[in-house]
């Protein structure tokens, strides 16, 4: 029986999903969003929202609008900066920023043999570290190399809707790769996927798996 440590157990109180792959991470009061889409208007205000790229689920500016204020640090892909009207960080695959005890990394995130998220657009996935908890959202992408090299991963979203990313079955064989200490199925159960692909992936995965509740 795979297992789950107490910690990480304990860690996941801390973690909504919304749909998609609509995240909120909350950590020592800090509010960090990734690809906001269909937030419920009772929700805390961001203090960090990351895009990974420019899809209308996961670029939504009627949601970062809707939680971002003043102090708001939002986070998008160099070749986004034109698309979002107002003040950005703008990251590529590979740089690294660090605010207090919150690093964020941006990875590549790109499909292999469809073009529906092309490499050369540098959109992105992102490693977030609060604490010792390395959290990886993958965004929309294949199982491509550059997640077999990943180490040291706590808690791993991945895709398993198939069509525009990876499928459960690929979901699955890259996570028993890099191997996450939890694994947690999303891209599912809206535009695209079903419960059936989350269970699926649940199935085949050598790595405890957490189908999460939508809020």
């Amino acid at each position: 029986m795979r297992s789950l440590n107490n910690n990480l157990q304990e860690f996941l109180k801390n973690i909504k999903w919304y749909c998609q792959s609509s995240i909120l991470i909350q950590y020592q009061g800090k509010n960090i969003y990734i690809d906001p889409w269909k937030v419920p208007s009772n929700q805390p205000k961001a203090d960090f929202i990351l895009v990974t790229h420019s899809h209308f689920d996961h670029l939504s500016l009627e949601d970062i609008n809707k939680i971002k204020d003043d102090t708001t640090k939002v986070i998008i892909p160099s070749s986004l900066k034109n698309e979002v009207p107002m003040p950005v960080i703008t990251m590529d695959p590979g740089d690294e920023n660090e605010y207090d005890n919150i690093k964020i990394k941006a990875i590549p995130a790109y499909n292999l043999n469809k073009e529906y998220h092309p490499r050369n657009n540098n959109w992105l996935g992102y490693i977030v570290t609060v604490g010792d908890i390395r959290i990886l959202h993958t965004g929309d992408t294949d199982a491509v190399p550059e997640l077999k090299t990943l180490e040291h991963i706590d808690i791993a979203f991945v895709p398993v809707g198939g069509t525009y990313t990876m499928t459960a079955k690929e979901a699955a064989k890259i996570v028993n790769i890099f191997k996450p200490k939890l694994a947690i199925p999303f891209h599912w159960g809206d535009v695209v996927g079903s419960e059936e692909d989350a269970i699926l992936f649940k199935e085949l995965a050598n790595v405890p798996v957490i189908i999460l509740e939508r809020v």
